[in-house]
């Protein structure tokens, strides 16, 4: 691969880079202070802050009260270089955010798909009322990204198989690119989950680890190096089909719910598994654990804890990522107190060490997943065109 040489451009487009993720992650910076932290002269940081207020990309966001001399100029990155929105797709509500290239959120609306139709109608919809209410042009937004359940193809970024959203089919991205362009990207929703933790959770900082989403369904998003592990068909985490002792094989995979792991810890089995432990009955598998934990239920809690252990485990002794986040409805029903216990059912069967904790991403996760895999992109993309 020929290597690129050192021209004064492009190591102004690498300073000017460098000068931006610090601008984002340390605030808002004086003209000396971005120089000691990228290295570079104040005559330099000087002209680098003046090519990057030119082209729009840093904007004037206060003062520095000083000692004797005046105040020092203060600067950050301008919100309004770059909008992106993220969307999560579920059988009966689709969430639209939108936020600014600092990561701000600045709107956040829900539709109902059924009012709409078809999922290119659906997602137009909720675009545009998430652009109106955060008075964005539609036309500003450089990339969203979809979240939604099922496998999702690598090669082409269509869903290629979902069980509970049958018109999120092969066809969908096509026709939401003829509408917006090629800024759109469907993603897998626990692959988004597991972005969302690294970036605002308990994996912050994090290159290995596993997110275990619980819930009506059950899913696994994997990061190793750093990145998202899809698999070659983008199939890797669908741990409801997990072959489970005791637990019937499907059949059929196009028949919902009858997964081996997802008949251990899906919906039915915590609800007989509730009754089985004199629970008061219910459709809402987080309000079981909730009602759980306030009635002192160890029996339930321990089940449904050692049930959960059979997942963490087959992930632990196969990529032995060190930290598994238990998500989703029953994670954060269960807490600190739920995770603990997996932990501890997980070692007694597995020989690997592994660290489970519960998430710590607030509000809805998917959706501040898309978020954060449409703010990467954009950023890549704007923060490469200052020179």
């Amino acid at each position: 691969m020929p290597q690129r040489p050192g021209t004064p451009r492009l190591l102004r487009q690498i300073n000017d880079r460098a000068a931006l993720e610090l601008l984002l992650s340390r605030g808002p910076l004086t003209r000396s202070e971005l120089g000691q932290l990228t290295g570079l002269s104040k005559v330099t940081s000087g002209q680098l802050l003046s090519r990057l207020e030119t082209r729009g990309l840093v904007a004037p966001a206060g003062e520095r009260p000083g000692g004797r001399g005046p105040n020092a100029a203060l600067y950050g990155v301008n919100p309004a270089s770059a909008y992106v929105a993220g969307l999560e797709v579920l059988p009966g509500s689709v969430t639209a955010g939108v936020a600014d290239i600092t990561g701000n959120v600045i709107a956040e609306v829900t539709v109902d798909p059924s009012d709409a139709g078809d999922p290119v109608h659906v997602v137009h919809q909720a675009v545009l009322r998430a652009c109106e209410t955060a008075d964005v042009e539609v036309s500003r937004l450089r990339y969203f990204v979809i979240g939604t359940r099922g496998v999702v193809d690598p090669a082409t970024g269509d869903v290629r198989y979902s069980v509970d959203l049958p018109a999120w089919h092969v066809g969908v991205l096509a026709g939401l690119r003829r509408l917006f362009g090629d800024c759109v990207i469907i993603e897998n929703d626990v692959n988004l989950a597991a972005l969302a933790e690294q970036r605002h959770g308990a994996a912050r900082g994090v290159d290995d680890f596993a997110i275990l989403w619980t819930g009506v369904g059950q899913g696994l998003g994997v990061m190793l190096g750093g990145r998202l592990h899809r698999g070659i068909t983008g199939g890797a985490g669908e741990i409801g089909w997990l072959p489970v002792p005791g637990q019937p094989l499907p059949s059929d995979v196009t028949v919902p719910q009858s997964g081996s792991f997802q008949r251990l810890v899906g919906g039915d089995a915590l609800r007989r598994l509730a009754r089985l432990h004199g629970l008061p009955g219910g459709d809402e598998m987080a309000g079981l654990v909730r009602a759980a934990f306030a009635t002192g239920n160890d029996g339930f809690v321990d089940d449904l804890a050692a049930r959960l252990a059979v997942g963490v485990a087959a992930v632990s002794v196969v990529l032995d990522p060190g930290l598994v986040v238990l998500g989703g409805d029953i994670g954060r029903a269960g807490g600190p107190e739920l995770a603990a216990r997996v932990e501890e059912a997980v070692a007694r069967v597995c020989p690997s060490r592994t660290a489970v904790v519960v998430t710590e991403v607030e509000g809805n996760t998917v959706l501040r997943g898309a978020i954060v895999a449409a703010l990467d992109r954009a950023r890549d993309e704007v923060f490469s065109d200052t020179v």
